[in-house]
């Protein structure tokens, strides 16, 4: 598979495999982050799967990956999002943008994106997670999911935090 490069400002760059990509020291390039809320507010995390090549058995948001090159951000995420979870249908909406680089000292990869982060709504139907991707799925209360980011940062993915802080503002807004 490969992902789509970007420069500085988000615009397209070329593209490369995902291995290389998150080779050291990484390149940087175009990734989504999606948090699904529920009607009560609370917001679907997921651990990552135990064979993820990057950051394993983290606690993260509901489903990330990369659109491929010139694929739109909305459609990627909604594939990811039946891959990774079996959700059917949810209406996504893009809240922001951000970059960050991390390194995995367990992996020895890296994580340089510039990330697309969508918010949206997930009221009933049944979760099916599939276990190649996904460890474990939890539906928490902010306030709680805080408090666990403080008491453990390390069991959270160094990407999650700006995550939450630019989808918990969107929704807030719109709720």
């Amino acid at each position: 598979m490969l992902v789509e490069l970007v420069d500085e400002q988000g615009r397209p760059a070329g593209s490369q495999s995902v291995a290389a990509a998150h080779t050291a020291p990484g390149r940087l390039h175009r990734a989504f982050s999606v948090l699904l809320f529920d009607d009560a507010g609370r917001v679907l995390m997921q651990q990552r799967a135990a064979v993820k090549t990057r950051f394993p058995l983290l606690w993260t948001n509901t489903c990330c990956g990369h659109p491929a090159p010139g694929q739109a951000v909305a459609e990627a995420a909604a594939v990811r999002l039946r891959e990774e979870l079996g959700v059917a249908a949810a209406d996504l909406t893009e809240v922001g943008t951000f970059q960050y680089q991390a390194s995995d000292p367990s992996t020895g990869r890296v994580e340089h994106e510039f990330d697309h982060v969508l918010i949206g709504r997930l009221d009933g139907g049944s979760l099916r997670p599939n276990p190649a991707e996904v460890e474990d799925i939890a539906w928490l209360p902010t306030g709680e999911l805080r408090a666990g980011m403080t008491a453990d940062p390390s069991g959270y993915t160094p990407w999650f935090a700006q995550v939450l802080d630019i989808a918990e503002s969107a929704y807030r807004t719109t709720n």
